[in-house]
């Protein structure tokens, strides 16, 4: 008799994330990864295109990094971290606060990147009530995502994710998405909230808006909008979890722009795609509301893990890669292929739209049942690239690239390639599930 495969055990007891678990075939069983690919159980190779939802940066089992949490293992695996502190903590929060923006004073963990925006909404909630001025209204965009816990929920667009639990949500004001074609309908809704003097937060995703179908904003109106919230009083959050360590071309997208945040969420890429770790920074100004004699005002809130010294130490030795001039330069690489590929699909007769940001690259596919999240293209995507050896994850109808950045110009050549011949692609048998 046959040992039941991963895949066969997994589909008795395992329920997955953001999955329709009668509809979908069962899970492919990975075994290994290395560099761009993943391996399956008969030894089967996918390029990773994805960088597994977005965390992984330099390749799977990076030796670099797998050899700092081995060592970090030997020493101290975990402490708690109220009361307590370390080595790994403190020298990580040291080197994130060296290469952020420079109004970032302080550093507080956590580990995902819904608990660092989460975070950041009752920082600043928080702030104005310690303050004695309580302010309760957090600004949005049009279609944002920060998250899938409660609070993250009711920052994030409404929609297919949020919909059982819509009439639980604390309500926020959403804007339209900072576009130069909508700038000013974008500007005049949140001057509009702002003038209401409720306004403790605007909070965005800088620069791309990737739940969103990878949705790209014009870094100088996003700029204005920062400056308006400021000179209201109110706080600027950039959720960078996905945006953040070089993948708009920058190190942070807010780099872009010409005002700085007071609070930054970081998670996803921060250990390269190994451990689950996140940060939420902030400004002196933000934390001086919490530096008080009075013991009310302090910010109670933690995790078991918070601060992981293995997942310190693997984002200080995922850092010591990407500062390199070599990984510098493959991420200035892979954004200049993508714009050339872009740039030879964008009149193609099923392209809708083609965009790329930096190391990510966007193709909306048109389709008969329009742009949505759940669109009849969805699957079929997925499984014409996987079955040609290429992970995607398309949002919807919307196939998009976001690569390690050790991928080879011959890998990324290959995926290019497999996309043509997708959108060359006429009869739906081409496209079938094997």
């Amino acid at each position: 008799m046959n040992k039941p495969s991963i895949s066969e055990r997994d589909s008795q007891i395992i329920w997955h994330p953001y999955t329709p678990m009668k509809l979908r075939p069962s899970a492919l069983g990975i075994v290994r990864g290395e560099g761009v690919y993943l391996y399956d159980e008969q030894g089967k190779a996918y390029i990773d295109a994805v960088s597994s939802w977005w965390v992984n940066l330099h390749g799977h089992s990076h030796p670099a990094i797998a050899q700092a949490i081995f060592t970090q293992a030997q020493n101290l695996a975990h402490c708690m971290f109220a009361g307590l502190t370390h080595e790994p903590a403190v020298r990580l929060a040291e080197r994130l606060l060296e290469i952020s923006p420079a109004n970032m004073r302080k550093v507080f963990y956590s580990d995902n990147g819904s608990c660092a925006t989460e975070i950041a909404v009752k920082m600043a909630l928080q702030a104005f009530h310690n303050r004695g001025a309580p302010r309760s209204t957090i600004v949005v965009l049009e279609g944002s995502y920060h998250g899938d816990t409660f609070g993250a929920m009711a920052t994030s667009g409404r929609g297919l994710f949020t919909a059982p639990f819509d009439d639980k949500l604390f309500t926020v004001a959403t804007i339209p998405v900072p576009t130069l074609d909508n700038a000013s309908a974008s500007l005049n809704a949140l001057r509009a909230v702002l003038d209401t003097g409720d306004v403790a937060a605007l909070m965005v995703e800088p620069l791309v808006q990737g739940a969103a179908g990878m949705q790209m904003h014009d870094a100088g109106v996003l700029s204005q909008l920062f400056h308006a919230t400021q000179s209201a009083g109110a706080y600027v959050i950039v959720d960078e979890v996905m945006t953040g360590f070089g993948r708009t071309g920058t190190l942070f997208a807010c780099e872009q722009l010409s005002a700085q945040p007071d609070m930054m969420c970081l998670s996803k890429g921060l250990t390269g795609g190994t451990l689950p770790l996140a940060v939420t920074l902030c400004s002196q100004v933000l934390y001086d509301a919490f530096y008080s004699d009075d013991v009310h005002h302090a910010f109670y809130h933690g995790h078991s893990y918070t601060a992981n010294p293995l997942a310190c130490a693997a984002a200080l030795a995922s850092l010591d890669v990407l500062l390199t001039n070599k990984c510098t330069q493959a991420r200035q690489h892979i954004a200049a292929e993508h714009a050339k590929f872009a740039s030879t699909i964008a009149h193609h007769p099923r392209v809708q739209h083609v965009r790329t940001c930096g190391t990510i690259l966007a193709v909306t596919i048109k389709t008969v049942d329009g742009n949505h999240y759940l669109s009849s293209e969805r699957d079929q995507i997925y499984h014409y690239f996987l079955n040609r050896g290429i992970l995607l994850r398309p949002i919807g109808n919307v196939l998009y690239l976001i690569p390690p950045y050790c991928i080879t110009d011959e890998q990324l050549h290959l995926i290019y390639e497999t996309i043509l011949n997708f959108l060359s692609t006429d009869s739906r048998a081409d496209l079938a599930i094997v």
